[in-house]
């Protein structure tokens, strides 16, 4: 951080450069950790730190006293993230997509233990399951959701699979965490990960990766519909139609993240902030 910045940047300035730091660390962060990487005097990271736990904006591991995002700013996050996959033309991709295969289509995001639809466009099908964006679904039973578990780091995925609940929702649900695991390798290896009937009984699903610009899986594309007009087998030959738009979106993804980043502060515009 220049030098200009770190003396006259503004609270908020500092509180964002914590929250990023957070956000972009698989792990949580100390004081310590915070301070070294951003350049800052402890006394100060603490200070903020104080004020976003505060605020719900992150919170303590009291484990070892270090810092990740709390549940206030995920909500945040997840309700910016929906407006932003809802704007064209992501959405326009995803109703080409419903058009092409003519059958539902959602996205969704990891909400620790559950999917998060951030956006969905339903087919013209009369028999149908119906869920608005914001809706949320069990990880463990879907395929968007055992998708985003099978690219989480092994640590953390091991730790949420056996922390998990993990209910029987029907005949076919894995309910064992030694058998999601497995079943999280495959998905990993194949690239794409597939339901049915372990959510809801006679519902199958398919879902591929959505990629950010640095080559993170941020969120899940799936199609899903009833196994009486579509099997498992049957979804998977959409495979190639299902990765060429989640390429798409990818790229839409990283424009949003360009504008984003010409959108930070300058130093010039730092110098202008009032100093905490």
């Amino acid at each position: 951080m220049p030098e200009s910045q770190k003396e006259s940047g503004s609270a908020l300035q500092k509180a964002f450069l914590i929250l990023d730091a957070l956000f972009q660390s698989e792990t949580p962060l100390g004081l310590a950790d915070l301070s070294a990487q951003l350049d800052l005097p402890r006394q100060t990271v603490h200070r903020v730190v104080r004020q976003l736990e505060d605020l719900d904006l992150i919170r303590r591991d009291f484990a070892r006293d270090h810092f990740s995002v709390g549940s206030r700013m995920l909500t945040l996050s997840l309700n910016a993230v929906s407006v932003a996959w809802r704007l064209a033309p992501m959405r326009a991709v995803l109703k080409e997509l419903v058009e092409t295969i003519g059958e539902t289509c959602n996205i969704g995001v990891l909400d620790r233990d559950e999917v998060v639809y951030i956006d969905r466009v339903e087919c013209d099908w009369p028999l149908r399951l119906q869920l608005r964006p914001g809706s949320r679904v069990p990880v463990h039973a879907t395929a968007i959701g055992k998708l985003l578990l099978a690219h989480l780091p092994s640590r953390t995925r091991k730790r949420m699979i056996h922390a998990a609940a993990l209910p029987r929702l029907t005949g076919h649900t894995i309910t064992d965490p030694d058998d999601l695991e497995a079943e999280l390798k495959l998905i990993r290896r194949r690239g794409y990960a597939t339901n049915s009937s372990e959510n809801v009984a006679g519902l199958i699903a398919m879902a591929v990766p959505v990629y950010d610009g640095a080559g993170r899986v941020v969120a899940g594309l799936a199609v899903h519909a009833p196994d009486a007009r579509m099997s498992v087998k049957q979804a998977e030959q959409h495979l190639p139609t299902m990765r060429a738009v989640a390429a798409a979106l990818q790229k839409h993804i990283v424009e949003l993240q360009e504008g984003a980043s010409h959108q930070e502060l300058r130093p010039a515009d730092a110098e202008a902030a009032p100093a905490d």
